[in-house]
């Protein structure tokens, strides 16, 4: 019985929402999406000076890299901006800003430069975005809020 009633709640829950649940969702894809697209963009003007930076982290193979990175990035802000594939998107998505973290900005960088901890730190608040956006999925307002491939 107890099991019915959170369904009931759980699914009010969802259907309806304050104008203000929305615009904040609409807001934090534009967001996310915007993080992305900067980070694609400089990838696109300048893919030799990226290839460079991976490969000073000790990278192999890293003009293959960029162009990986820069094609997973655009993917991503499609998703970002149009919902589809939403919750697999902001997963991957936070994964691969872990491992950005990690790989860049990690705690071997931080004896060289402060700064480096401050990046490192920042991966973690973006990855902690995603992962809530992950759960609560893009909203019912302009998205197309397909699922995982495969699913219904």
């Amino acid at each position: 019985m107890s099991s019915q009633i959170i369904q009931s709640q759980t699914t009010q829950s969802q259907t309806i929402q304050a104008p203000w649940q929305t615009a904040a969702l609409l807001i934090a894809r534009l967001i996310f999406a915007g993080v992305f697209l900067m980070a694609v963009t400089f990838k696109f003007m300048g893919m030799g000076d990226t290839a460079g930076y991976i490969a000073a982290a000790g990278f192999p193979f890293p003009l293959f890299l960029a162009w990986c990175a820069a094609l997973l990035e655009a993917a991503l802000v499609v998703c970002l901006l149009t919902g589809a594939f939403f919750t697999a998107a902001a997963l991957v998505a936070a994964a691969y800003v872990l491992f950005l973290g990690f790989s860049f900005h990690g705690p071997s960088h931080w004896a060289g430069n402060q700064a480096e901890f401050g990046f490192f730190i920042d991966h973690f608040s973006f990855m902690a975005g995603l992962l809530f956006a992950a759960v609560h999925g893009p909203g019912r307002v302009l998205s197309l809020n397909s699922g995982w491939p495969g699913r219904a």
